[in-house]
């Protein structure tokens, strides 16, 4: 998780008050503040292609449980798990926004850390 995450503008301020509601656990509150820190903001035309953002389909291996999964990341509204439609702030959301095609993220989560790695980033219509 070094490197720098990439977000929109408008991601950026619904990450940060996502934070500061305390919708998030204290570690994971800890690794947001710091990628945020370090984040670089970008507009939405600018934002590189393999850059997991909203309105992108999503390939996902969970390395903890050697699982891959595929789903398109929305915002919070559009959110809907039935249609594999997941929402930025949702426990892999928060994990993987703003990471690009190829990085490994370590999450903590309820259950334990989880380690995901991005399989691919598709840019929808």
């Amino acid at each position: 998780m070094s490197a720098n995450i990439i977000l929109t503008t408008g991601i950026y301020d619904l990450i940060k008050d996502h934070v500061r509601r305390k919708k998030v656990t204290i570690e994971q509150e800890e690794i947001l503040l710091a990628e945020l820190k370090k984040a670089s903001q970008v507009l939405r035309k600018d934002l590189p292609e393999d850059i997991a953002s909203v309105d992108r389909k999503i390939k996902v291996k969970e390395n903890t449980l050697n699982q891959e999964m595929e789903f398109l990341l929305v915002g919070p509204k559009a959110a809907k798990v039935s249609k594999n439609k997941y929402s930025i702030l949702s426990e892999v959301g928060l994990a993987i926004v703003g990471y690009k095609t190829g990085d490994v993220v370590k999450w903590p989560t309820p259950n334990g850390i989880k380690e995901y790695e991005i399989v691919s980033v598709e840019a929808t219509a």
